[in-house]
C-alpha cells in the first residue's frame, strides 16, 4: 500500500506521470471486472474510461481506508452498475454446489495437480481462455464475485463490502458461479 499511497499523493498534485502509472497497474484488471460486469467489451471500455475520469476527479475524496485496488474496483462497479441495461439476479444454488465445494469456497475434493510439462501448459492457456469466454453465460453478480476472487484474488470481506452483498450470499455467489463453469467445459469437453 505505501507505494500506492506515494502515488495516490503524486496524483493529488497533479504529477501526470502517477496517472500514467496508475493506469499501467489497474487497467487490464479493471477493465476485466468492467467486462465481466456488463457482458460486452465496447461498453466495459466506455465504464473503465469513465472510472478512470471519476478517479481523477475524486482522488482528493479517497481516505486510504480501503486498499488502493478496492477503491478503484468500486468506482468501477458503480459506473457499470449505472451503465448495465438490466441486472441479473440470482437464484438459488444448484443442485451440485454442495457436492463439489465446502461452506468456505474450498474444493472439497480438489483437482490434481498437473504436471509441468508443455502439452499442460498448452491446454491450461486455451482452458483459462476459454473459462474467460464462458463467464459471459454467468449472471452478472456471479461473474462479478468469480472475477473478484478468482481471478483478481480480492478476500472475502473486500469482495462482499464491494458488491454490497452478505458473506454467505458471495459464497453461494462463488459455488453457483464456479459449478457453472465447471459444468459448460464439462459439456462442452463430452460434446466433442
Amino acid at each position: 500500500m505505501g507505494d500506492d499511497a506515494a502515488l495516490v499523493d503524486r496524483l493529488r498534485a497533479g504529477d501526470e506521470a502517477a496517472f500514467a502509472e496508475l493506469v499501467r497497474r489497474y487497467q487490464g484488471r479493471l477493465l476485466r471486472l468492467a467486462e465481466a460486469t456488463v457482458g460486452s467489451r465496447a461498453l466495459a471500455q466506455e465504464v473503465t474510461q469513465d472510472t478512470w475520469l471519476a478517479v481523477v476527479r475524486g482522488v482528493d475524496r479517497f481516505e486510504g481506508r480501503s486498499s488502493l485496488a478496492t477503491w478503484l474496483f468500486h468506482i468501477l462497479l458503480n459506473r457499470a452498475r449505472s451503465a448495465a441495461r438490466r441486472e441479473e439476479r440470482a437464484g438459488r444454488p444448484d443442485e451440485t454446489v454442495g457436492e463439489q465445494f465446502d461452506a468456505r469456497g474450498a474444493w472439497v475434493t480438489p483437482p490434481q495437480p498437473w504436471a509441468e510439462r508443455v502439452e499442460d501448459r498448452l491446454v491450461a492457456r486455451q482452458l483459462a481462455g476459454r473459462v474467460q469466454e464462458l463467464l459471459g453465460e454467468l449472471p452478472e453478480v456471479q461473474r462479478q464475485v468469480v472475477v473478484l476472487r478468482d481471478v483478481e484474488g480480492l478476500p472475502a470481506s473486500e469482495v462482499g463490502e464491494l458488491l454490497g452483498v452478505s458473506d454467505g450470499n458471495q459464497r453461494v455467489l462463488l459455488h453457483r458461479g464456479r459449478a457453472r463453469l465447471r459444468e459448460l467445459l464439462t459439456r462442452e469437453m463430452v460434446d466433442s
